[in-house]
């Protein structure tokens, strides 16, 4: 029997948490979640077997840009894939994620079609 690969989801909006778990959830992943990076931080100290982490970009306090660089260095798999999620969809906001560390780009609202597709190429899930 294969493990479950669990994924974390950081979205300072509950209801998109609770959207992407679901759909997640369906298709056998194991997700976790935090409504703030800095929460979000603590759990990949505490939990060394995050498979992928999902990140919105945009959040009050600390936002994606500044948490993708600090989640990337507590990874105790340097190559589990940060996929950057966002609103932001406009020319070059893609390329300013990558910058910032993200591994993958999906901008909302979510195609689940999309995500299954970028996690199965950026995190071999």
């Amino acid at each position: 029997m294969t493990k479950k690969k669990k994924i974390l989801i950081i979205d300072d909006d509950s209801r998109n948490i609770f959207a992407l778990s679901a759909v997640l959830r369906a298709k056998s992943f194991d997700c976790v979640s935090s409504l703030t990076a800095a929460d979000a931080i603590r759990i990949v100290k505490d939990d060394p077997h995050i498979d992928v982490v999902l990140i919105d970009m945009m959040m009050p306090e600390m936002d994606g840009y500044t948490a993708i660089p600090l989640i990337k260095d507590i990874l105790a798999n340097k190559s589990t894939p940060v996929i950057a999620v966002t609103a932001q969809a406009m020319v070059g906001d893609r390329e300013k994620c990558l910058q910032a560390g993200a591994d993958g780009y999906i901008s909302k609202p979510i195609d689940v079609d999309q995500l299954l597709s970028i996690l199965k190429e950026s995190a071999r899930l």
